[in-house]
């Protein structure tokens, strides 16, 4: 299929055999890729954005952008093939996506501005959100063809520029009744002026009529002195009024003078601000670019690093399974060696083994018998004693030579002992004695003894309250 678009549009193909996508005039559609026409003439978008100013004020500013994809450059149009042309210009996301940008990059810029600033420099105020709005669309591949910020607009409610007209007006009339006061002022005075020049000269000339034959000189001399005096006192009039309108001049001046210097040194911030911006931009892109160069050499250096020590980590991994697969066949030998060894070892073991089981087993035969033999002997022994416990039991300890043996044990326990017996009497017989006596006496005869012995085998003697031990040569 084979698609030509208008003067005025694209092709974007895509699909089998497109990595990204494809821009062209014309060309065929393949079977598994797809296309679509997007229209590449400029828009326009009007917008009411309402900003805020530096001092906190709102004001509405009416703005119309022509906007459309840039042309003359190919990456932007594949952004915006990309990124926009599947939606319609006009649709309202599209139109939601520039007026947030415009929206945007107006109300950064007039919150830094004051209101005066905003509405003397309107040309540069537009220029501003011109490069700004121009610098965010660039991401998308729009161009900003034409910018028209129309006058500024109150917001309901908040009546600055209303209120500045006002001022303004207000200025002007009271300029204007000042301007008709001081012609007033001069035309009066004139018009007075002229009424007393008129009065003097016709006084004047009287004056000379009555007297001209015999006070001609003196009322000449007086009348210049008088017109001298007359000319002082308007020179001086006029001098005052000069010398005030210059004052107020003066003071106007002044006032313009400083407005204008304020304006200028405005202007020189402003400019000065400006170029700052600029600046901070660009060394922000020289940075980058720094980095990116730095970036790019470092990538290199890492990437040849990194081939040469894949390169020296395959040789040494080379060699080391070499030599590990030398280690590990010496290592099987050696097992095979000791297998052999021990399968040898355990042969002679068991040969051993198997021995010395036919010994145990002969020797467990031998007292199997042993033992049967000993069972038929004990069995006719009971049967010869007439089934008597005590005289077997007798006859074997005498046959066993037990006897003997307790015997000399009993004699080596009592070997080296000498045993002290002491005898003690009451010194009566027993025919004195009743029955009942009998018993305490024998318990009171065995004490003495008793106590006498622990005091020669433990050196212990009995408490006071029982009595105390006979001297040693005592027999009582």
């Amino acid at each position: 299929m084979y698609r030509v678009a208008s003067p005025s549009e694209y092709l974007v193909i895509t699909g089998a055999g497109i990595d990204d996508i494809k821009l062209a005039k014309k060309g065929w559609i393949l079977p598994g890729q797809s296309y679509i026409i997007f229209d590449m003439s400029p828009v326009n978008y009007t917008f009411e954005v309402q900003a805020m100013s530096i001092e906190k004020l709102p004001f509405m500013l009416p703005a119309v952008f022509t906007i459309g994809p840039r042309i003359d450059d190919m990456p932007s149009l594949h952004k915006y093939a990309k990124l926009i042309s599947l939606h319609d210009k006009l649709s309202s996301h599209v139109k939601e996506l520039v007026q947030g940008i415009i929206e945007g990059e107006t109300r950064v810029l007039s919150a830094s501005m004051t209101m005066e600033e905003v509405f003397r420099g309107t040309k540069e105020f537009k220029q501003e959100v011109f490069e700004k709005v121009q610098l965010e669309l660039n991401q998308f591949g729009l161009l900003i063809y034409n910018a028209n910020v129309k006058q500024l607009v109150d917001v309901p409610g908040h009546e600055y520029f209303s209120y500045l007209g006002q001022k303004t007006q207000m200025e002007a009339a009271n300029q204007a009744k000042v301007d008709v006061a001081e012609a007033r002022k001069k035309g009066k005075i004139g018009s007075k002026e002229r009424e007393g020049l008129t009065l003097q000269n016709a006084a004047k000339i009287d004056a000379e009529t009555k007297i001209y034959a015999t006070k001609r000189a003196g009322e000449g001399m007086m009348a210049e002195i008088k017109v001298k005096a007359e000319v002082k006192v308007y020179e001086n009039v006029r001098e005052a009024e000069v010398a005030e309108a210059n004052a107020e001049l003066a003071k106007k001046k002044a006032g313009w003078g400083k407005e204008a210097h304020v304006a200028e040194v405005e202007a020189v911030k402003a400019v000065a601000l400006r170029d700052a911006e600029l600046q901070t931009e660009v060394e922000k892109m020289n940075a980058l670019t720094r980095t990116e160069k730095l970036k790019a050499e470092f990538l290199s250096k890492a990437s040849v690093e990194y081939e040469t020590k894949v390169q020296e980590a395959n040789w040494e991994l080379y060699n080391k399974q070499k030599a590990a697969e030398a280690i590990l066949y010496l290592r099987e030998k050696e097992a095979e060696a000791q297998k052999a060894i021990a399968e040898a070892e355990l042969y002679a073991c068991q040969q051993v083994a198997d021995g010395e089981f036919y010994a145990k087993k002969k020797e467990a035969e031998g007292l199997m018998a042993l033992g049967q033999a000993q069972g038929a002997y004990l069995r006719n022994l009971w049967d010869a004693v007439g089934g008597n416990y005590a005289a077997m039991r007798d006859f074997m300890m005498i046959d066993g030579s037990i006897f003997q043996e307790i015997s000399k044990i009993n004699a080596d326990a009592v070997c080296g002992l000498q045993p002290k017996i002491s005898i003690w009497t009451n010194g009566g017989g027993e025919g004195g004695r009743n029955g009942a006596m009998k018993e305490v006496a024998g318990v009171y005869k065995m004490l003495p003894p008793l106590f006498k012995t622990v005091h020669e085998q433990t050196g212990m003697l009995p408490p006071a309250w029982m009595g105390t031990l006979p001297n040693s040569g005592s027999n009582n």
